[in-house]
């Protein structure tokens, strides 16, 4: 049996156990997945005891991805762009493979909802790690990408970052309610504050809408903004969430599972929980 786990703190509420139970389930693979809750101060030694003990990866959920991708011996390019991994796999020589499979997990869940073309026009709200993340992925597929954060400057370093890979560049909100769009991200954390980033609602009566976070119904502050405003297309990120979760069991278990299939199972399993 492989041993597998999610580490972060807060951890309770993370559905990645879920997640992977219904991909080995799905696959007839023999693995255990664990939530673990990491501590602030150990977190490394917690890690390193973790692969000593046997264990094939782990995933890594906030506040640690930073700190995973320094234990790292090895990073994908995504990875290393974003400096911070959500997936981390022991080689066979005992040394740390880190990847970061959250912009896949973005991508799969855009092309599954019919919302991923080359050269649409992108707005993306934050510049923190969950844009960090999927701005790699998105560039390569040809997206157009305008970033929005309060603190300008911290936009236009990310985007000067990111140039050589693709067209990126920054906005404030007065230049962004000019513009128009074909898709809007929230990657910001206001959601867990019960806010959102208040864009102009013209953009987002006639554009598909996209909230990393997710809630049940999707009632998350930003999408609920978004329908007031007329929204028509709008999603959470569970689909993200289970994307993502997807490529890294590939990366572990060499087989990819069906992302449909276990986001239907999924959606089950959360609405008879209540």
């Amino acid at each position: 049996m492989n041993h597998y786990a999610v580490w972060g703190n807060p951890i309770a509420q993370s559905k990645s156990p879920q997640i992977h139970r219904l991909f080995a389930e799905q696959t007839g693979r023999d693995i255990s997945y664990m939530a673990k809750l990491g501590d602030e101060q150990q977190f490394e030694m917690q890690l390193k005891q973790f692969f000593a003990e046997g264990a094939k990866g782990a995933n890594i959920t906030a506040p640690f991805k930073g700190r995973a991708f320094k234990l790292a011996d090895e990073h994908s390019e995504g990875c290393l762009l974003a400096e911070a991994c959500n997936t981390l796999k022991r080689l066979d020589d005992g040394r740390l493979y880190a990847d970061n499979t959250d912009g896949f997990g973005l991508c799969s869940d855009l092309e599954r909802l019919g919302w991923f073309e080359p050269n649409q026009r992108v707005l993306i709200l934050g510049t923190g790690g969950a844009t960090k993340g999927v701005l790699f992925p998105l560039l390569e597929a040809k997206q157009q990408i305008t970033i929005y954060n309060r603190t300008l400057e911290k936009a236009i370093h990310l985007a000067a970052k990111f140039a050589k890979y693709g067209n990126i560049q920054t906005a404030s909100l007065e230049q962004i309610a000019e513009q128009a769009f074909d898709l809007v991200i929230n990657a910001t954390s206001l959601g867990l504050q019960g806010k959102y980033v208040p864009i102009a609602e013209h953009l987002l009566r006639n554009t598909a809408v996209y909230d990393m976070q997710y809630a049940p119904n999707m009632q998350t502050p930003f999408l609920n903004y978004a329908r007031d405003c007329g929204a028509q297309r709008y999603q959470d990120g569970l689909g993200m969430l289970v994307g993502q979760a997807a490529f890294s069991f590939k990366l572990w278990e060499n087989e990819f599972p069906n992302i449909e299939t276990t986001l239907v199972s999924l959606k089950f399993e959360i609405e008879n929980a209540k």
